[in-house]
C-alpha cells in the first residue's frame, strides 16, 4: 500500500460554505491520506458564520478556515495539487487557472446553502444538507482503491461520485 498523501483542492466562487466545508470533512475522513485546501475564484474574504456553527457542532477544528483566493494555489511553492474539484456550479463554468502538476478534476455541484432566502432554521438546514452531500461523495472518494485504478478508471469514478448522489430536498 502506498503511503503518498494526495493534495485535494475545493473550489467554489465564494470559498465561504461548501468548499470550506468540504475541506473540513476531507481533512477529518481523509486523515492521514488525504490533505485538504479550499480556495474560491471570488472569495467572499470571510466564512460564512453557518459554516462554522456547523463545522464546530460537530466538533471539526475550524481554525484552518479562511475565504481566500484560487491564485493562491497556482502559484509557485503552492502545495501541488492530485485533486480538484468543483463544488459549485459557477466555478465550474469559470476558466480556471493551470494547475501544477496536472491535477484529475471533477465537478461536485451542491446546491449554495449561503443562497437560501426563509428562515434561519431552513438557512442552517440548507448547510446540513450540502454537509451532508459533501460527507456522502468524500467518504466514497476516500474509499477509491486509488492504487489499482488507472487515471482513466479513477477519472470514471470521480465524475460518477459527482452525478449519482441524490440532490437535497
Amino acid at each position: 500500500m502506498s503511503d503518498q498523501v494526495y493534495n485535494v483542492l475545493f473550489l467554489c466562487t465564494g470559498n465561504s460554505a461548501r468548499s470550506i466545508l468540504a475541506e473540513a470533512i476531507l481533512n477529518r475522513v481523509g486523515q492521514g491520506r488525504f490533505r485538504a485546501f479550499s480556495a474560491g475564484s471570488q472569495p467572499k474574504g470571510e466564512v460564512h458564520p453557518y459554516s462554522l456553527d456547523l463545522l464546530k457542532s460537530l466538533n471539526h477544528d475550524t481554525s484552518f478556515a479562511r475565504s481566500k483566493n484560487w491564485e493562491e494555489f497556482a502559484q509557485p511553492g503552492a502545495p501541488e495539487m492530485n485533486f480538484v474539484f468543483t463544488v459549485c456550479d459557477n466555478a465550474a463554468n469559470e476558466a480556471c487557472p493551470v494547475w501544477p502538476g496536472q491535477p484529475m478534476t471533477a465537478h461536485w455541484g451542491v446546491p449554495d446553502p449561503a443562497a437560501v432566502e426563509g428562515t434561519e432554521a431552513e438557512k442552517r438546514l440548507a448547510f446540513a444538507d450540502a454537509y451532508r452531500m459533501l460527507n456522502n461523495r468524500i467518504s466514497i472518494f476516500t474509499s477509491l482503491p486509488m492504487n489499482s485504478l488507472d487515471r482513466l478508471a479513477l477519472q470514471k469514478r470521480l465524475d460518477e461520485i459527482g452525478r449519482n448522489l441524490p440532490k437535497a430536498g
